[in-house]
């Protein structure tokens, strides 16, 4: 027998006052017996928040159970448009199975990675907190550590192997996590600084060791998106398991816990990489052995200066990310401001917030298949126009806050007049957001792997992030000094410019197209 818990009858007696109800009201009430058991299970915290966390939870179910059927459909399609040629089939299928076994080694060390990365991120602001030191100063010395040393481990990157730099990332992040847990500010001002080394190296190392061994493997250029999807995913995913990990950690080790559990999960990723082969950034086999580190750093700077494509890939990602972690310094405040029923849970927005990402990243790969497959003549240019249609989304998202907030630390007329909807308008724009974020993550490294090359991939991976970490500080700057609503613009026409970029790299060049002209 189905019990219906005592929280569920209330709310059902309170919604059932007459049997004369509206349609409206029906839905209101088959809602709410939806949700109301599903709470029972849940923390005390405020029914706004956890109305969103559930709806978001449901989406995401219902987004990985459509996107698996039409995936089984394409794959039938495709069985059946390949059964004239067994032979061909054969190959297809144990290509397909050396390409999953690849996947799983580098996803395995990537959401260990991620998992330790979110859970530092979780809980470094209170912690240092409690430490009572400039904590404004601390996360400005990270950003512009990471912008000082970005020109130059690229190369470092390129020369001395992936797989080394991946170690060394490792390496770097249990020294950091061990220096986090002493409250001297000189000491955390150290690791603070390694912290801006060790960004790089994740963002770039990781990146370029996968790259250059799926194509020194043979496996189609097309399957790269796949993988990226994949990682978006698992990004958002270990996003959200990270807030409870984290959690469950600082209730039983106080604020340092994260971060003990963040040394013990780096111990893992770094015994995973023992295990991969090692690349370098070279043309050929062993040019790593005759190239200097000095003509690897001129190599990448020349390469990203002579190519426009290169360069505008680098200052869209540069803008995008830019926002983004800028957007991570407003949201908690611009909710605060509208003071909502029972405050704000950030964990509970948070892992809302995550959700999004997750569900963008499982999207990403079916839409990119739509856009690609129904607009056959813009076929290949369709991850540029789907980034541009991305950006252009979030810049709208991002604008939205705008009407809502007010100014000089006061609410706007339409958040004074309709509070309740002004709540439901910025959280909405936040999961779009978000949304966004998770589908321009995987179509962002799609586009790097085209166009950027194998042998420099460490080196001008690294040259995007110092534009990168210059918006990052100039951002954090901004939310301290300007009025939010200003921010929200700034947010928005940074990723508007993203979109115009991307959008002329659907033009194609000189070469491309007296390349084109010779074909025909």
């Amino acid at each position: 027998m189905f019990l219906v818990p005592s929280r569920s009858i209330s709310l059902a007696c309170q919604l059932f006052p007459s049997f004369s109800v509206t349609i409206s009201s029906l839905n209101e009430i088959m809602l709410a017996l939806i949700l109301a058991p599903v709470k029972e299970f849940l923390p005390d915290w405020p029914e706004w928040s956890l109305d969103i966390l559930i709806t978001m939870a449901f989406l995401l179910l219902v987004c990985g159970g459509l996107t698996q059927a039409f995936a089984a459909e394409e794959n039938d399609d495709n069985d059946s448009s390949r059964s004239a040629n067994h032979q061909s089939k054969h190959d297809d299928a144990a290509k397909l199975c050396q390409f999953y076994q690849f996947r799983r080694k580098y996803i395995s060390v990537y959401l260990v990675i991620m998992l330790a990365d979110w859970m530092q991120g979780t809980h470094m602001y209170t912690l240092y907190l409690s430490y009572g030191v400039n904590i404004s100063a601390l996360f400005l010395t990270g950003f512009l550590s990471g912008a000082i040393f970005a020109p130059f481990l690229g190369s470092l990157v390129d020369k001395f192997g992936r797989k080394r730099s991946c170690i060394v990332y490792c390496l770097l992040e249990i020294v950091i996590n061990v220096l986090e847990h002493y409250d001297s500010f000189t000491i955390l001002i150290v690791g603070r600084i390694l912290g801006g080394i060790s960004t790089n190296l994740l963002f770039s190392a990781f990146e370029s060791w996968m790259t250059t061994e799926h194509r020194r493997k043979g496996f189609p250029e097309e399957w790269l998106s796949k993988t990226y999807s994949v990682c978006s995913i698992g990004n958002g995913t270990m996003a959200v398991f990270a807030g409870i990990v984290a959690q469950v950690l600082e209730d039983y080790l106080g604020q340092i816990g994260p971060f003990q559990g963040a040394v013990g999960l780096t111990s893992l990723a770094l015994l995973l990489v023992l295990g991969w082969e090692e690349n370098y950034g070279e043309e050929h086999a062993g040019d790593h052995t005759s190239s200097s580190v000095s003509h690897q750093f001129y190599e990448g700077w020349k390469t990203t200066f002579s190519d426009s494509r290169i360069m505008r890939i680098g200052l869209t990602q540069a803008l995008s990310e830019g926002a983004m972690y800028t957007w991570v310094f407003t949201w908690v405040p611009s909710l605060l401001s509208l003071n909502p029923p029972g405050g704000v849970p950030t964990g509970c927005v948070f892992s809302s917030l995550m959700i999004a990402v997750t569900i963008g990243g499982i999207l990403y790969q079916p839409i990119q298949n739509f856009v690609k497959n129904r607009l056959s003549p813009l076929k290949s240019v369709s991850a540029e126009m789907f980034a541009s249609l991305i950006y252009l989304l979030a810049a709208a998202a991002t604008a939205i806050p705008v009407m809502c907030l007010g100014s000089e630390g006061k609410p706007s007329t339409l958040a004074s007049a309709h509070p309740t909807m002004c709540l439901n308008i910025i959280m909405a724009s936040f999961l779009v957001f978000e949304l966004c974020v998770g589908m321009f993550m995987p179509v962002a490294g799609t586009l790097r792997s085209k166009y950027v090359p194998d042998a420099l991939q460490g080196g001008i991976l690294n040259i995007f992030r110092l534009p990168l970490n210059a918006i990052v500080v100039s951002g954090t700057y901004a939310t301290d000094y300007l009025e939010a609503a200003l921010v929200y613009k700034l947010i928005s026409a940074c990723l508007l410019l993203s979109a115009f970029l991307q959008a002329t790299m659907m033009i194609p060049t000189k070469d491309e197209s007296s390349a084109k002209k010779k074909t025909q």
